[in-house]
């Protein structure tokens, strides 16, 4: 199966005039949105347990079918149809007929010297993201961060991915497979039974505004949730937003997952400048969302994410208002030093003045750890993500994006 994918993935129409001999490109780039490859299968991978379920009893196969196929996928983590063993020979030739297991392909894969790890992947369209394994200095554990959107809309002015236009929303099946990936990776299938895992947890952090493509992020976590296959606890998953207020509180009420917000400034003005959203969902409302996530406590707190900018938010009176902005919220900080970028003008604050601004939300009664950064040589850390191939292309036509299979004609989210 692996074969089929890479083929995909090269043989790309370029623009609609090649379709006399095959799918148009608006046909391609549907398909690949639906999970299908080329030839109109469609992938396991993605598909909520529900729909499997009627596809199933469509295809006149009971429940437990579904069963097999969740524990071959994604307790299992086979690739091939042909490996489901336990699935008579007649049921695999049909289901392959229709369906196939699929991966993203690896156009790149980076190990950092503190062994940070991340990984570029090209889904069917041609389109890729990032994904990082982000290893815990002191167990032997760690995250994956995983990118919920090829690009971004939302332009805040010190993140790398936010200089990459938005080209489209990932599927479900993009979003779970790139912790599958990840586990494929440092082989660990099946799940670990024992509760030993070396890929532990899952933060949306990556490329995108999760909560710009809920229903699919969603659905992703839910399978990446179930307990007969991926099985990862919801407490050992984190959604980061920069405060798309509308879906806050739909999120902890559906999913039960940890909260994590891009918070970044104390007040309007200054967040107003450095994130966009902002204007459109102002810190009051982003604060009485906080407030009303379903699941917050002191036991599991909000993480507000705050990047040390030098100059622009990071004086003792920033971090004073801070602590006033954020009361009634169950919250802990993340002090974040800035991840330097090529092209960006922001500089990080000096280290003494980080821990001197942490000591004084301590003082105010929050904790605010220091994120020292990771994978930094290989711009895998905080705000360092973006597509390496729209980096390539856009140096070789002069900072222009030249169009492709993965872009021409998909300018918003679908």
């Amino acid at each position: 199966m692996t074969d089929v994918l890479t083929e995909n993935a090269s043989a790309q129409p370029a623009t609609d005039s090649t379709a006399t001999n095959g799918p148009s490109l608006s046909d391609f780039v549907t398909r690949a949105a639906n999970g299908q490859a080329a030839d109109g299968r469609r992938d396991l991978v993605g598909i909520p347990r529900e729909e499997l379920t009627e596809l199933m009893a469509a295809m006149g196969e009971s429940k437990f079918r579904v069963k097999q196929l969740w524990n071959w996928v994604y307790y299992r983590g086979v690739t091939d149809i042909e490996d489901m063993t336990n699935i008579s020979k007649k049921l695999r030739d049909r289901l392959a007929q229709d369906f196939y297991v699929g991966r993203p392909v690896l156009t790149a894969d980076q190990k950092s010297t503190d062994d940070t790890h991340k990984w570029l992947m090209k889904f069917h369209d041609g389109n890729e993201a990032e994904t990082v394994y982000i290893p815990d200095r002191n167990e032997d554990r760690g995250a994956v961060c995983i990118s919920s959107q090829v690009g971004c809309t939302l332009t805040c002015k010190f993140c790398h991915t936010g200089t990459q236009l938005l080209v489209r929303n990932l599927t479900p099946g993009e979003i779970v497979s790139q912790f599958m990936i990840a586990r494929d990776s440092y082989g660990e299938w099946p799940t670990p039974s024992n509760g030993i895992r070396r890929l532990s947890n899952i933060v949306m952090m990556g490329m995108g505004e999760p909560l710009f493509n809920y229903e699919n992020v969603r659905d992703a976590l839910r399978i990446a949730m179930d307990g007969e296959g991926i099985s990862i606890s919801r407490r050992r998953v984190t959604l980061s937003t920069s405060g798309v207020v509308p879906e806050i509180v739909r999120c902890g009420e559906e999913l039960g997952v940890g909260l994590a917000i891009s918070l970044h400034a104390p007040e309007d003005d200054l967040r107003n400048e450095i994130m966009p959203i902002n204007k459109k969902y102002p810190l009051k409302e982003l604060m009485d969302a906080c407030r009303h996530y379903p699941g917050m406590s002191n036991s599991r707190p909000i993480t507000m994410e705050y990047v040390m900018l030098k100059g622009i938010n990071d004086k003792p009176e920033h971090a004073r208002a801070l602590a006033k902005l954020v009361k009634g919220v169950h919250c802990k900080f993340n002090l974040i030093p800035f991840n330097k970028w090529p092209g960006s003008d922001y500089e990080c604050t000096p280290t003494n003045d980080i821990k001197k601004f942490a000591q004084i939300l301590l003082d105010n009664g929050y904790e605010a750890p220091i994120r020292w950064p990771r994978g930094r040589d290989i711009l895998a850390a905080c705000g360092q993500l973006k597509s390496e191939s729209q980096r390539q292309r856009k140096s070789r036509v002069g900072g222009c994006a030249k169009p492709d299979a993965g872009n021409d004609g998909v300018v918003a989210a679908q």
